[in-house]
């Protein structure tokens, strides 16, 4: 496997690093670029790392643009990587003719459907590849924890429930968390991993929380103003499936709220001080 990076931009920010690069992925099999934030204490210390998964035509850039996130980060020593939404430069038919599936609508899942398969490999990319490149380039101590936004929230919540033991907490904003069930994820996963639908339940948070696959605590806030919110994040799904199963789950939801990055501003440094009660313990 490849471990070279180049370095593509640097900025500093609140006494840390901001910095992007690029690097040729064999599970991908193309050339990816990711961005992590550096708090100051990595200049001596191995320090802990929060994963961010981005939403729907996102790329590494919009959470570090525009949540907020710098300033509590470099105050509780908590790297920050994010990754891209999916493989890019590919050029697959269809693979850009709609923003909800093909660029930058991975949906951090394995594609096992031509002409997808050979390179939308998100979840290992998201949870081998990178995290190997990551360790081997960057002062972190192995302790991790995941997070995410829609599309990104789907994909830090199943990632965490199918792994509880490697992430020492989860939380999402808006995330999409019955996929198997409102149209953004039935288009992805039908495109992604073919008919049988029963391939399609190892990336659905409810069906992962209604049979047992671990008891993992989420956290997530939602916006009561949402435009999805009905017809794509189904909280209400994922409140029931908790209930019955007696699944962990601090959720709340905020008045006003939409899907933007208004909203996960707002919130940022709730979710980076819970994790970093885990991270940190």
């Amino acid at each position: 496997m490849s471990q070279k990076l180049t370095e593509i931009a640097a900025n500093k920010s609140f006494g840390g690093w901001h910095k992007r690069f690029k690097h040729v992925s064999p599970t991908l099999n193309c050339e990816m670029i990711f961005a992590i934030y550096l708090p100051p204490q990595a200049e001596t210390e191995k320090v802990p790392l929060l994963w961010w998964l981005s939403g729907l035509t996102c790329t590494d850039e919009n959470f570090m643009q525009k949540a907020g996130a710098q300033k509590i980060a470099a105050e509780l020593g908590i790297a920050i990587i994010c990754p891209d939404t999916s493989p890019r430069g590919l050029n697959l038919p269809g693979d850009s003719d709609s923003y909800d599936f093909g660029v930058g609508a991975g949906f951090y899942l394995n594609a096992t459907q031509e002409p997808w398969k050979n390179n939308y490999r998100m979840y290992d990319y998201i949870t081998k590849e990178l995290p190997e490149l990551a360790n081997k380039n960057f002062p972190l101590n192995g302790k991790e924890s995941i997070s995410g936004h829609s599309m990104g929230g789907h994909g830090a919540l199943v990632i965490a429930l199918r792994s509880p033991e490697r992430y020492q907490s989860v939380s999402a904003f808006a995330p999409i968390t019955n996929p198997v069930n409102c149209p953004w994820g039935q288009k992805a996963f039908a495109g992604y991993l073919g008919d049988n639908q029963e391939s399609w339940n190892d990336y659905d948070t409810c069906y992962l929380i209604e049979n047992g696959k671990s008891k993992q605590p989420l956290f997530i806030d939602q916006g009561s103003a949402d435009n999805f919110l009905s017809t794509q994040l189904k909280p209400d799904a994922l409140q029931k499936a908790c209930a019955e199963h007696h699944h962990p789950l601090k959720f709340r939801l905020h008045a006003g709220y939409d899907h933007s990055y208004f909203f996960i501003a707002s919130f940022i440094e709730d979710h980076l001080r819970y994790h970093a009660n885990y991270l940190n313990a």
